[in-house]
């Protein structure tokens, strides 16, 4: 599999990693060896970067990813950006920050973690200079070798690159949310920050494999979200779940984006390749604990960039159908 850049980390990642916030408990139930065999199939198929985070299964998946790579070549360099969860108030505290990185250092078995990204805090936290003044201390220390963002806007995007210890943006980007295109990714290539895009496949909605709310099981996010409204879903005001998307308006634009998936192709690679054909994206992590499903989105990789008029027909489906939904929301 190619590898990008990962703006000024040093690091070269492979454009699609694998996701782990599948192994929390709000998408269904996985045994622990089907989440560890799903993180062998995406290191067998190449993949070199596994993203995670500390409420991911309550450090699950961090203690997951441990026994995984404990059974690998050492001599291979995987990377494991992880995430440290905001305080109860959406901050980030300077206490609750070390303790969720000795916490990770302590799962995934390490002296120092390759990425540390703040995990979605309020938008008042990126206005918080002292916040970003801690990650460079744990840099500093040798606790973390870089850090970074996960967010939910693209104002907190833009406003996170400010601080010189962000080196990476988490966000969310898909032919459902395209705002990024627009307003940040120009100026994260310009800067030489690396882009992480999450959601890729809007909770499996741009997998086309979903036709009703009863085809998610019972304690799905996305069963609530496609019965109750897409603000029942989570992530801020439900941005999360479907990528912030009502259901019937997913359906509908799915419906309208098949007839351009190229021959041999899935929906779900489609939309990977969509992604990647982003000079910006450094990679991006789609998320499965069904191993077929970790290949399949692995595979898209190999698919030829798709052409300036596939492109701009995503875009008018994602105007008629999607955007009055998310684009001046996200």
């Amino acid at each position: 599999m190619d590898t990008r850049e990962f703006g000024s980390t040093g690091y070269d990642v492979t454009e699609i990693g694998l996701g782990t916030w599948n192994v929390g408990p709000s998408w269904g139930d996985a045994s622990d060896e089907e989440c560890r065999e799903a993180i062998r199939t995406a290191l067998d198929d190449g993949v070199n970067l596994i993203d995670t985070a500390e409420v991911y299964g309550d450090g699950r998946a961090e203690r997951l990813i441990n026994d995984v790579l404990e059974e690998r070549d050492p001599d291979r360099r995987i990377y494991v950006p992880t995430k440290a969860a905001p305080d109860a108030d959406g901050g980030h505290s300077e206490e609750g920050l070390r303790s969720s990185v000795q916490g990770s250092l302590d799962r995934l078995g390490v002296d120092s973690l390759d990425l540390v990204q703040l995990h979605c805090p309020e938008t008042a936290a990126f206005y918080e200079p002292e916040t970003f003044d801690v990650l460079e201390d744990l840099r500093d220390e040798g606790m973390i070798e870089h850090a970074g963002v996960s967010v939910e806007k693209v104002e907190e995007a833009t406003k996170a690159i400010e601080y010189d210890v962000v080196e990476t943006v988490q966000i969310i980007f898909n032919p459902f949310r395209q705002r990024p295109a627009e307003r940040f990714f120009e100026r994260a290539k310009n800067e030489d920050v690396g882009v992480i895009v999450r959601v890729p496949l809007a909770s499996g909605l741009l997998a086309d494999v979903f036709e009703a709310p009863e085809d998610f099981g019972e304690g799905d996010h996305r069963r609530t979200a496609a019965e109750e409204g897409v603000d029942a879903g989570v992530g801020r005001k439900g941005g999360e779940t479907f990528a912030g998307v009502p259901f019937e308006a997913g359906l509908q634009a799915v419906e309208e984006l098949r007839p351009f998936v190229p021959e041999g192709a899935t929906m779900a690679q489609f939309t990977l390749r969509w992604i990647l054909d982003h000079d910006a994206v450094s990679t991006v992590i789609p998320g499965s604990t069904t191993p077929a499903h970790v290949s399949e989105n692995d595979d898209a990789a190999d698919l030829d960039p798709l052409s300036h008029q596939t492109h701009g027909a995503v875009r008018d489906i994602y105007e008629e159908h999607v955007a009055e939904h998310v684009h001046h929301r996200w």
